[in-house]
């Protein structure tokens, strides 16, 4: 008796584990907060510091509008997140700002805003790397003449577990995010209920920066501090900039991780800026304004270095925001033909190598040309994000005019403020760093757009001539030719005469002969040699007169495609494969001179043949 028995067609049999479609190498809203919102969460550390600094000059007068000043810089943080919860929605292939402009505001906009992109996602690891190590030698002054060598040892080690995935990388860097983000909030907290300083022993012995000669509070000045602490908004783009990263649904999880940003981003920068005039803090040289607040509102104890080294961690480690957004960028760019190709290839574990590693040796460039110094790379950062956030906000506004749903003109006016603010920071923030070294990145950005261009012609060119997109002529046989260069009988060329047997309808053994004795005396040991062995090949010498192997053969190979058109030659270049990978140092390279004389002078097919030892 038989028994028919049906299988669900989409049922795994026993014992076999279901296709990878790497959703488990992807982001939830959790992790994806952890690995690429580092520096925004770090830039707390110097956000704050950065409108103190600039308001000292006005004296303690000045210092009272941190507060005002602060809440602008959060207002903006809100329309910022509104803005690219939005971009996420409508651009879920990831690229922020690239992929608005590039769909609202036409190519060379769009590569501008790449550009930008691409040079604060540099320099942010740069930037995050060196200030990390400032602040580990700070704690120990004995390393600070080793902070070069500091530096690119974070830079490894961050590079190695980007390499092992995005989500690896996650899931190393949460526990310190965590405790950073939980530290600040006991400091707010603690501080909230101080009415005066703990302690002032981190800022005793210091010398305060307030300026002796101080300046009225004057609307160039509140704009230059406003500017300087939007620098506490930079990564809050690499959320949208990065939305393949995460799981399905992608979208909604990457809205949620923007959110989330903003809300602890917000709260930690208010928060700071409450205590900044609760205990009347003043800038003091050589004491961050973090330390300063976390002595006045949990005293000099453990907790007060707890925070420290919680942010001298996060500072080193946010550099990983880039490692998450910049490879997701690179691979937009190549898929419309504006950087190479090899940035779309993705490895195990959903990471773009090609894009990781080109972020670590840029940056690994930049942090050896500035020795490790923070203060060299600061006057360059965050001008870039500006430009792109200006852009961003620019292009939503069309895309809001464009698609005119329900709520546009609301949408459309916030995104419309929002680039007024961003325009005006990049423009104050330009102009007042320009001389430290922000003209470098005046003149960069431009540069970067014309070679995203001429990547583009390029491609193009080689487009047009490979036919791409048009149907080709079917294809045809054609007479075939396969030259082996021999210089001794041996079983390397009787496997590759076998081997151009099996390859074309015609073989022809070549060898190159030079007028010294010596070679004379070779080439009559082989043409006798040839004579008793009989192949069944004809062997062709190849007399020239300088000591040289693959021109010859490529001359020979130029000669036969005139002689014999309609012929398709192939040089068939056999070659011992050792046993061992340190005995290749022992091989003299004839085929790869060959190959490369063959491939630069003519059109013929190259095959290598590896015979195994």
């Amino acid at each position: 008796m038989s028994v028919l028995t049906t299988e669900h067609p989409d049922a795994v049999p026993a014992g076999d584990e279901p296709p990878d479609t790497g959703e488990r190498h992807r982001l939830t809203a959790v992790t994806g907060l952890a690995a690429l919102s580092l520096d925004a969460m770090a830039s707390v550390a110097y956000g704050p510091e950065a409108i103190v600094l600039v308001l000292a000059a006005a004296g303690a007068h000045g210092l009272g509008f941190t507060m005002p000043v602060t809440l602008a810089i959060a207002a903006l943080l809100a329309v910022l997140v509104a803005s690219y919860r939005q971009v996420i929605a409508a651009f879920p292939d990831g690229g922020g700002s690239y992929a608005v402009a590039k769909t609202h505001l036409g190519a060379r906009t769009s590569l501008a805003a790449a550009a930008s992109l691409v040079l604060d996602y540099v320099l942010n690891v740069a930037v995050a790397v060196t200030a990390g190590v400032a602040a580990l030698t700070s704690a120990f002054p004995a390393l600070y003449g080793d902070r070069l060598w500091l530096c690119l040892a974070v830079l490894v080690l961050i590079t190695c577990v980007n390499l092992r995935g995005i989500v690896e990388s996650a899931k190393a860097f949460i526990v310190p995010t965590v405790v950073f983000v939980g530290s600040i909030f006991v400091l707010i907290v603690v501080g909230l209920f101080r009415s005066h300083p703990v302690s002032t022993a981190t800022a005793a012995g210091h010398a305060s920066v307030l300026a002796d000669n101080t300046s009225s509070v004057g609307a160039l000045l509140l704009l230059k501090a406003f500017a300087s602490g939007c620098a506490a908004l930079t990564g809050v783009e690499a959320i949208a900039n990065a939305v393949p990263s995460f799981r399905v649904p992608r979208v909604r999880r990457a809205q949620r991780a923007e959110v989330a940003l903003g809300a602890v981003l917000g709260l930690m920068l208010i928060g700071l800026a409450v205590l900044i005039g609760r205990f009347h803090l003043q800038p003091v040289a050589g004491v961050t304004v973090l330390a300063q607040l976390a002595d006045a509102s949990l005293g000099h104890n453990r907790a007060f270095y707890v925070i420290q080294f919680a942010t001298m961690i996060l500072l080193a480690l946010s550099a990983n925001t880039s490692f998450g957004g910049l490879p997701v960028l690179l691979k937009l760019l190549a898929r419309d033909n504006y950087a190479p190709h090899v940035f779309a290839l993705k490895a195990d574990r959903q990471v773009h190598r090609h894009g990781v590693l080109a972020l670590a040796v840029v940056s690994a460039a930049l942090l050896v040309f500035s020795g490790g110094d923070t203060n060299t790379l600061v006057p360059m950062f965050a001008i870039g994000v500006f430009v792109g956030f200006t852009i961003a906000q620019v292009g939503m506004v069309r895309h809001w005019r464009l698609e005119r749903g329900r709520g546009w003109r609301g949408k459309a006016l916030l995104n419309g403020f929002g680039a007024v603010l961003t325009g005006v920071a990049t423009v104050v923030v330009t102009a007042s760093k320009f001389t430290e070294g922000a003209w470098l990145i005046a003149i960069t950005l431009p540069l970067l757009v014309v070679v995203f261009e001429s990547v583009h012609h390029a491609y193009g060119r080689i487009g047009e001539r490979l036919g791409l997109g048009r149907v080709p002529q079917a294809p045809h046989r054609e007479r075939s030719l396969v030259i082996v260069p021999v210089s001794s009988l041996s079983r390397l060329a009787s496997e590759a005469l076998t081997a151009a047997g099996s390859l074309g309808d015609e073989v022809r053994a070549v060898t190159v002969t030079h007028p010294d004795p010596e070679d004379r005396a070779a080439l009559h040991a082989l043409e006798r040699a040839w004579e008793e062995w009989d192949p069944g090949v004809e062997l062709v010498r190849l007399s020239w007169g300088r000591r040289s192997l693959g021109r010859p053969i490529a001359a020979y190979v130029r000669e036969v495609a005139a002689a014999e058109p309609g012929t398709r030659v192939t040089v068939l270049i056999p070659e011992a494969e050792p046993e061992r990978l340190w005995q290749r140092l022992l091989q003299n390279q004839r085929g790869a001179v060959v190959a490369h004389a063959v491939r630069r002078e003519t059109d013929a097919v190259i095959c290598r043949l590896r015979f195994r030892l």
